[in-house]
């Protein structure tokens, strides 16, 4: 099963699929070399933030292990901040991933040799072109 990779870098978002098998095992707060996912990302540098499972369950980084655990929050992940003395009980998944992860969120923590945009032309192009490209379809 590939996972779906969302690559964020100084406020710009890149979504690529990858087979990377290398990621299995590898957890939340975790680093990964670029080619261990494409031979095109050579000399990038990553650190898994989060992701979720294949039923929308997050990755919570503070849970060990690939089960589901259900974990009373207080403040923070998901929860509003106005609610004072409020608690929820939420369900969430070990923060390694398993063959159950669909999405893995991760930043650039080193940049490689090409730009982002060179690797990822087609992810690289104005609403203006998107929409035109759209139409002729």
């Amino acid at each position: 099963m590939a996972f779906k990779l969302n690559i964020s870098d100084k406020g710009k978002a890149w979504k690529i699929e990858s087979e990377a098998r290398g990621l299995a095992g590898k957890s939340v707060g975790e680093s990964v070399h670029g080619k261990e996912i494409n031979h095109d990302l050579e000399g990038y540098e990553f650190e898994i933030t989060g992701g979720s499972d294949i039923a929308g369950f997050p990755l919570a980084k503070n849970v060990e292990g690939i089960g589901l655990k259900r974990i009373l929050f207080s403040r923070g992940f998901g929860m509003r901040e106005n609610g004072k003395g409020l608690r929820r009980r939420k369900t969430v998944r070990g923060k390694t991933i398993a063959e159950t992860t669909v999405q893995i969120n991760m930043k650039v923590m080193k940049h490689g040799n090409k730009k982002l945009a060179e690797i990822f032309p087609e992810q690289n192009k104005g609403k203006a072109e998107k929409k035109a490209e759209h139409k002729k379809e």
